[in-house]
């Protein structure tokens, strides 16, 4: 079994509340808008991490950050980009399993074409009245468990 933590769209701001949820990681993947490359420091303390280049990175430590990434995990492959719309594949020919993904703020999880498609959301400022979540991605005897996981945060927090 592994356990793959998911987050997208912190924008500047590490809560604590995400850190605590995505301990016990094997692996986290981040889905792009870090804005603060001290943001991915503290996530590769909590365990291995994939990060992707989001539309607000910017400087020379965003630029190093890959538009997409294709993670292996127990056989399973999972393609990483920040905004679905500019998805330039087919998940499904390519062997794809899953394709987490960010942008919208929206946590999501559908199955189209047998390829599992995931947003975990936004993890940082809250933006409009949008839950502030992370994801987890369950791998368990080649079987994928995803799941949305909402942060206990005050309504009112930025």
């Amino acid at each position: 079994m592994t356990i793959v933590g998911l987050i997208s769209d912190t924008h500047g701001l590490l809560r604590p509340e995400a850190v605590s949820a995505l301990a016990g990681s094997d692996l986290i993947l981040h889905a792009g808008d870090v804005e603060d490359p001290a943001i991915l420091e503290a996530l590769r303390e909590i365990a291995p991490l994939h990060t992707v280049r989001g539309n607000v990175d910017r400087g020379a430590w965003a630029d190093a950050l890959p538009i997409t990434e294709t993670v292996e995990i127990e056989g399973k492959l999972l393609y990483m980009i920040h905004i679905l719309d500019d998805l330039d594949i087919d998940p499904k020919a390519a062997g794809i399993d899953a394709v987490v993904y960010g942008h919208s703020h929206q946590p999501t999880i559908e199955t189209h074409r047998g390829v599992c498609f995931i947003n975990p959301g936004s993890a940082g400022r809250r933006r409009f009245r949008l839950p502030v979540t992370i994801g987890r991605l369950t791998i368990r005897a080649g079987v994928l468990e995803p799941e949305i996981i909402e942060l206990p945060v005050a309504a009112s927090s930025g």
